[in-house]
């Protein structure tokens, strides 16, 4: 089924129609914990209290003029200045706080000068960023804008250094990709988008090889890992990987999504471990939610049944 949820993710007239259905925002409240910042912000200090980091994600994508992108980057600065009025926004170590930024909210996909606006508006968050004591990552997107994307992420490293990028396991890239950031902070993800099979992995035992193969690539290297998966043999083999690397608890993460998983985000810090926990928040959650569902069965069922009680 998740091809047609993929689809379906795309589609404006499924999107209004699940917005006016009752259930809708009881079911996204468990993915998605609100669409203002100050319920970001509350759930933010919850799951800090529970000694997990987060990083916080202003839900939208694919902008259609400057003013949207710039809207797009003003609320990450509020966020940013919001997140910085924490006493622990400033770690010797891993950041706790840190935000996730779409290229495509912030212009890439623009016809004229779209990789210009969004290089400077991400650098615009990451001096933010920088001041505040908060770290930035860039998010991956569709095959599409890989190239734009590591190319932006790399220029950015040269004076933000702890700008962090993903890579999705599911490209036949990827493996290679993880050679060339391996000094640099990546989340490592399976991937969410619907693919073709010329550019990815699509049978589900070949992209858990790969995301092997990726980890131990980004275990060997001297950057900073963090393994975002809520996939158990990946969690093992992540710790496995970081002994063998003579990697410590603080030279790595684990990343998991809110809402998912919860008590093995728990059990991971009971041991340990560092955890991050992915926050999204804003009015435009309909595209990442149908995500979340394609990507794991029990997400649907979840769903489904939530609609039958009703």
């Amino acid at each position: 089924m998740r091809p047609a949820v993929l689809a379906a993710s795309r589609s404006h007239r499924l999107r209004r129609a699940a917005e006016r259905l009752p259930v809708t925002s009881k079911v996204v409240h468990r993915f998605v914990p609100g669409e203002t910042l100050d319920c970001v912000l509350d759930s933010v200090a919850a799951l800090r209290d529970s000694g997990r980091f987060v990083s916080v994600d202003h839900l939208g994508e694919d902008v259609a003029d400057v003013d949207a992108a710039t809207a797009s980057m003003q609320a990450y600065l509020d966020l940013l200045d919001a997140l910085g009025g924490r006493p622990d926004a400033v770690h010797d170590g891993a950041r706790p706080l840190e935000v996730s930024v779409k290229l495509s909210a912030l212009g890439q996909a623009l016809e004229r000068d779209g990789e210009k606006i969004a290089r400077e508006n991400v650098h615009t968050i990451c001096a933010r960023a920088q001041r505040v004591g908060a770290w930035v990552t860039v998010d991956a997107e569709d095959h599409t804008t890989t190239d734009s994307t590591l190319s932006i992420v790399s220029d950015l490293q040269d004076e933000f250094p702890w700008l962090g990028v993903v890579l999705q396991a599911y490209l036949r890239r990827t493996l290679g990709d993880c050679r060339d950031f391996a000094s640099a902070r990546v989340r490592l993800c399976k991937g969410a988008y619907d693919e073709p099979a010329s550019v990815a992995y699509r049978d589900g035992a070949a992209v858990t090889a790969s995301y092997l193969d990726c980890l131990r690539v980004l275990m060997a290297g001297s950057g900073y890992p963090m393994v975002a998966s809520h996939d158990p043999v990946i969690a093992d083999a992540a710790a496995v990987a970081a002994r063998e690397s003579g990697r410590g608890a603080a030279d790595f993460e684990y990343q998991m999504l809110y809402g998912i998983r919860d008590g093995e985000q728990r059990r991971l810090v009971g041991d340990g471990y560092q955890v991050r926990v992915y926050v999204p928040f804003g009015t435009q959650w309909y595209g990442y939610f149908m995500r979340r569902l394609a990507e794991r069965p029990a997400n649907l069922g979840f769903f489904l049944r939530a609609l039958r009680q009703r």
